[in-house]
C-alpha cells in the first residue's frame, strides 16, 4: 500500500490560491475556529489576523463603490453608514449560484464595482470643481480640458505624468474590486447561514429606512440606490429630444437683416468674458474689499472720460469651469448646461448674437488667446475671422494656461481691427465696417499665477517687453490662502486692464459689454450654490444707454445686491429686442424657425 505525500511547497501554494480566489483549500487537522479556540498563538493565528484584515479591506472598497457620497465635504465615516440595496441583491444572487457560475458572477460584479468606483471618483472631482456630478456619456471632454490645463500650467511632463498615473490608478481600482468581490464571495459562502440572516435583516432595514427617509448625515440617506446612475443616463438621453425642440423654436432665426440691431449701427461692439468673475468677487469680503474699490474707481474714471455704465447679474449654467457652456448660453439664447447640449447646439444653424451682427453688416471676429488647437466648433458662432494663440503674434513669455496678458490681447485687437486704416484715395477705399468682437480675457483664469503687470499701451508691441514675475503655480497652490490671494490679484488685473482699454481707445462709437463666465472653484468661493456673474454695459453715446432703461440695470461698474438677476440664456433675446426696435412681433411671426 503506497502513501501519497503532499509536498509542503505545493500545499503552501494551494493555501495562497484559496486565499485570493475563494477555492477550497485542503482541510487542516483543526478547523480555523478550533485553532483559535485552542488558544494557538502561532502561524495559524497570524494568518487568521491577516485574512480578517484583508476581508475588511475588501468590504471597505466595495462599500466605497456602492455608498460613497458624491461630495468631498460629505466623505466622513458616518456617511458610510448606509445600506446599498445593490450589494444586498448581489450577495443573495451569489449565495444561490453554483461554484463555477458564482466565481464568474463575482468577477463580473467586481468589474462593475470597479467602474462604479472610478465614476465615483469623477463625481467627487466634478462636484469639488464644477458643483455637479460627472456625466459618463458626455463629460469626457472635460478630462481632455483638464489635461490641457495641466499642460499649460505645469508643463507637458506633468500632464503626461498625471495622465499615466490616472490610468494606472483606474486599472488598479478595477483589479482591486475584482479581488474584493472574489474575497467577499468566498467569505459569504463559507458562512452561508450567517450571511443569509444578515442579508434578510439588512433588507428589511433598507425598506424601513427608505419609507421614513432615514439620514445619519444631512442629505445622505441611509438607504441608497447606486443605480441612480442609470436614471442619470436615462435623463441625459431624454434631454436630447427636449433640447432639439428648444433649438428649433427660434423666433429670430429668419429676422430680416435690415431690421436687426438698427440702434447700434456704426458702433464697434466688444463682448468680453472675464474668466472666473463671479458674484463672490463683489460680495465675498475676502475679495470685495479690493475689487469693490477698483470698480468704484473705474466708474469714476470712465465717467470722467464721458462714458456711462449699467450693471446687473446673470445666472451662469456652469460653475468652477466649462467656460464654453456659458459662452454658448449667452450667445445662443439657450440653456447650455451640459456637454451634450453644447455638442448638439454647435451642429445647428442657431442664430447667435455673433451671427445676428454678421447678418446686420458687422465684421465679426473672435479673439481667442486660450485657443491653442483646432477649434472646428468655432464655425457655429459666426465669425468672419478668429484670432487664436498662434495667430495673435505674441512674442513674450507665456503666462501658463493664459498664454498671454489681457493687455496684449486687447491691444492687438485694437491695432488689427479698430485702428484707423492707412490713408488712401477715399473714392476707391470703402470705409471700415463696424466690428463685433468676442474676447475672453484669460489672465483671470486658473491657476491665477503669475499675474501680469499693466504697462503703457504704446509700449505693448509684440509682447516681448512683458516680464514674468512672482511665484509659479506649484508654489502658490501649496497654500489655499495664497490661491485666494492670487485669484484676487489676477481678477483685479483683468478688470483694470479692460477699464484702461476703454479709457485709452474708447470713443463715441465703442460699446463694451463685459461679464463673468462663471463663479470660480470652491477653493475660492467656499461651498455655495450661487451661479451668478456680474455683467456691465459701457457706452459714451447716451442713446445706447437709454435704450437699456427698461432693463432696470443699476449705474456703475459694480452691481449692488438689488440689481436684477437674469438667467444667462435670456440675454440674447433681451439684447436683440432692445437694439432692434423696428423688429416687431409681426416680423418675428412672419419668419418662423425652420
Amino acid at each position: 500500500m503506497s502513501v501519497v505525500r503532499r509536498h509542503p511547497a505545493s500545499h503552501e501554494r494551494a493555501l495562497r490560491l484559496s486565499f485570493f480566489t475563494g477555492h477550497q483549500r485542503p482541510p487542516s487537522p483543526l478547523g480555523e475556529d478550533d485553532q483559535m479556540a485552542s488558544g494557538s498563538s502561532g502561524p495559524g493565528r497570524g494568518r487568521w489576523v491577516v485574512r480578517t484584515l484583508v476581508t475588511v479591506l475588501a468590504f471597505v472598497l466595495v462599500l466605497f463603490a456602492l455608498a460613497a457620497p458624491d461630495e468631498l465635504a460629505d466623505l466622513e465615516p458616518l456617511a458610510f453608514l448606509r445600506i446599498p440595496v445593490e450589494g444586498l441583491l448581489g450577495v443573495a444572487v451569489l449565495l444561490v449560484l453554483p461554484g463555477r457560475a458564482r466565481r464568474v458572477a463575482a468577477v463580473l460584479g467586481g468589474v462593475v464595482l470597479g467602474l462604479l468606483a472610478v465614476l465615483k471618483v469623477f463625481d467627487i472631482g466634478f462636484s469639488s470643481v464644477l458643483r455637479r456630478p460627472f456625466d459618463p456619456l458626455h463629460d469626457w471632454s472635460f478630462v481632455a480640458a483638464a489635461v490641457e490645463f495641466l499642460d499649460g500650467s505645469a508643463g507637458r511632463a506633468a500632464a503626461i505624468g498625471a495622465s499615466a498615473a490616472a490610468v494606472a490608478l483606474a486599472v488598479a481600482v478595477l483589479a482591486g474590486m475584482v479581488w474584493s468581490a472574489l474575497r467577499l464571495t468566498h467569505v459569504a459562502v463559507r458562512h452561508g447561514a450567517a450571511t443569509t440572516g444578515a442579508v434578510a435583516v439588512l433588507g428589511v432595514t433598507w425598506v424601513v429606512c427608505t419609507l421614513i427617509g432615514a439620514q445619519i448625515v444631512p442629505d445622505v440617506p441611509v438607504a441608497t440606490l447606486a443605480s441612480g446612475r442609470v436614471m442619470q443616463i436615462r435623463a441625459t438621453l431624454l434631454d436630447q429630444k427636449v433640447f432639439a425642440k428648444q433649438i428649433a423654436e427660434d423666433p429670430y432665426h429668419d429676422a430680416p437683416a435690415d431690421r436687426l440691431l438698427t440702434a447700434l449701427r456704426g458702433k464697434d461692439v466688444v463682448l468680453a468674458f472675464v474668466e472666473s468673475y463671479g458674484r463672490s468677487a463683489i460680495t465675498d469680503p475676502t475679495y470685495a474689499s479690493e475689487v469693490g474699490p477698483l470698480l468704484a474707481a473705474g466708474t469714476r474714471r470712465l465717467d470722467a472720460a464721458g462714458f456711462s455704465s449699467r450693471s446687473a447679474y446673470l445666472t451662469s449654467p456652469t460653475s468652477g469651469g466649462g467656460s464654453w457652456l456659458a459662452h454658448s448660453t449667452l450667445l445662443s439664447g439657450l440653456w447650455v448646461n451640459s456637454q451634450q447640449r453644447y455638442e448638439a447646439l454647435v451642429r445647428t444653424g442657431r442664430l447667435t448674437l455673433n451671427r445676428a451682427f454678421q447678418r446686420a453688416g458687422w465684421r465679426t471676429v473672435g479673439v481667442m488667446p486660450g485657443v491653442t488647437r483646432d477649434w472646428p466648433e468655432g464655425k457655429f458662432f459666426g465669425y468672419d475671422h478668429v484670432y487664436t494663440a498662434q495667430t495673435l503674434g505674441y512674442r513674450g513669455p507665456r503666462y501658463n494656461w493664459g498664454t498671454m496678458p489681457d493687455q496684449y490681447t486687447l491691444n492687438t485687437f485694437q491695432q488689427k481691427e479698430r485702428a484707423t486704416p492707412p490713408a488712401h484715395d477715399e473714392r476707391t477705399t470703402p470705409p471700415r465696417r463696424p466690428v463685433m468682437a468676442e474676447i475672453p480675457l484669460v489672465s483671470s483664469h486658473a491657476p491665477w499665477a503669475p499675474v501680469p503687470t499693466l504697462t503703457d499701451w504704446p509700449g505693448v508691441g509684440d509682447g516681448s517687453t512683458f516680464k514674468v514675475t512672482g511665484d509659479s503655480p506649484d508654489q502658490v497652490w501649496q497654500d489655499p490662502s495664497r490661491v485666494r490671494t492670487e485669484y484676487g490679484r489676477a481678477l483685479r488685473y483683468s478688470l483694470n486692464t479692460l477699464i484702461s482699454y476703454v479709457e485709452t481707445y474708447g470713443d463715441d462709437n465703442l460699446v463694451v459689454i463685459f461679464l463673468g463666465d462663471h463663479q470660480p472653484a470652491p477653493v475660492i468661493t467656499g461651498e455655495t450654490d450661487d451661479h451668478a456673474v456680474p455683467i456691465t454695459l459701457i457706452a459714451r453715446d447716451p442713446a445706447v444707454i437709454h435704450q437699456t432703461d427698461p432693463w432696470h440695470w443699476l449705474p456703475g461698474l459694480s452691481p449692488t445686491p438689488t440689481a436684477p438677476t437674469w438667467p444667462m440664456n435670456t440675454f440674447r433675446d433681451h439684447f436683440l429686442t432692445t437694439f432692434s426696435p423696428t423688429l416687431n412681433p409681426t416680423h418675428l411671426k412672419a419668419h418662423p424657425a425652420r
